[in-house]
């Protein structure tokens, strides 16, 4: 049982043209081709289908209309974050995001004065609308894990709610279960140290705001998500290659967050029935990433834009927008069967063992 057979027949040319014209002559009368159609001897047992039988056909375009999206980590209109925020708006999605607090007003009036308006154009002419924005800072799981210095802060003036569970809590009251959760956010307080140079403070620091809390946010969310929801957070191929400039354990917090995405694929998976992925994204010249120290007459990230363009199979320059339609993907019914997955879209870079623009690759 359970096993195929394999027989081989020799067979005479005459015999054999009298079976092959046997066969025709009864494919015929049987009014269908799948007379030839050969079947297994264990016939009873049912091959997988190429298809799932449940899933929806696809539409050329992606429609998620009826989806309701959390974006943690937008602040502006230069970063990966809004470029996938406008990417789901797009696709017909409801639009909600989490600003760290500091930065709330800021962000806010930024919107309500149409500083953003040109960034926010959709592809059918009309303006992306971010339902709601919600003070989020994701290094406090609880509210009881804020601080008094924090509570105390005058950037944090005002607010309250902004911890990951209150934020949950917050978006589940407002639009029940959603389908879509986005981690946009990294921050290492060391970063322009060399690894040798981090303080045990600083790269716990780089950790627990760039990768645990992409866990929590997976754990106080997931709950809340519905089934075949889709999570998605941003890393950086400096946690598989050395990136020199980008330091402070910021690397390592990377090389987490790739290696929880695959746990939390089985976990969530599990437990909710929801996708986990990350998209490795190449270098942006964003607000956050033009923080990161500078070296000379350039900025680090100036300086890694311009390595990625010289030495990526695809010599071109990377958008924002690029990250965007590829998150649209990872977030959508077409990507289904995709989960424990990093993407990379950084114009083809990670292939690359050679830096083809260095001087010892030159030839006389």
């Amino acid at each position: 049982p359970n096993c195929s057979c394999v027989v081989l027949l020799i067979i005479r040319k005459p015999t054999l043209l009298i079976i092959m014209r046997a066969a025709v002559i009864l494919a015929l009368a049987l009014g269908s081709a799948s007379a030839f159609v050969t079947r297994p001897f264990n016939a009873g047992i049912r091959a997988a289908p190429r298809t799932a039988a449940a899933a929806p056909r696809m539409a050329a375009s992606i429609d998620l209309t009826g989806k309701t999206a959390f974006i943690a980590g937008v602040a502006d209109s230069t970063g990966y974050g809004w470029a996938i925020a406008k990417a789901l708006a797009d696709a017909g999605a409801t639009v909600t995001v989490g600003t760290w607090p500091p930065v709330l007003q800021i962000f806010q009036k930024s919107i309500a004065s149409g500083k953003f308006a040109e960034d926010s154009i959709l592809s059918d002419g009309s303006t992306m609308e971010i339902a709601k924005v919600y003070p989020l800072d994701a290094v406090f799981d609880t509210a009881e894990d804020v601080p008094e210095e924090t509570k105390n802060n005058k950037r944090y003036a005002g607010l309250d709610g902004y911890s990951i569970s209150e934020v949950a809590k917050a978006v589940e009251a407002d639009y029940g279960k959603i389908d879509i959760l986005v981690h946009s956010l990294a921050n290492g307080p060391e970063v322009v140290k060399p690894l040798l140079e981090t303080s045990r403070n600083g790269y716990l620091m780089a950790s627990s705001a760039s990768a645990y809390s992409f866990v929590s946010l997976v754990q106080k969310f997931g709950p809340i998500m519905n089934e075949g929801g889709a999570c998605l957070s941003l890393t950086y191929i400096a946690s598989e290659r050395v990136i020199p400039g980008y330091g402070g354990g910021m690397s390592s917090a990377k090389a987490q967050l790739e290696s929880d995405t695959r746990t939390l694929a089985w976990e969530a998976g599990r437990a909710h029935g929801i996708r986990v992925n990350t998209i490795s994204a190449g270098p942006l010249k964003s607000r956050a990433a033009s923080a990161i120290g500078e070296k000379g007459t350039k900025s680090f990230i100036e300086y890694a834009i311009d390595y990625s363009k010289a030495n990526s199979p695809l010599a071109r320059d990377l958008y924002s927008d690029d990250v965007g339609s590829s998150a649209l993907f990872m977030c959508s019914p077409m990507a289904v069967g995709i989960t424990g997955h990093t993407m990379y879209v950084d114009n083809g870079l990670h292939a690359m063992g050679l830096a083809v623009d260095s001087a010892a690759m030159q030839m006389d």
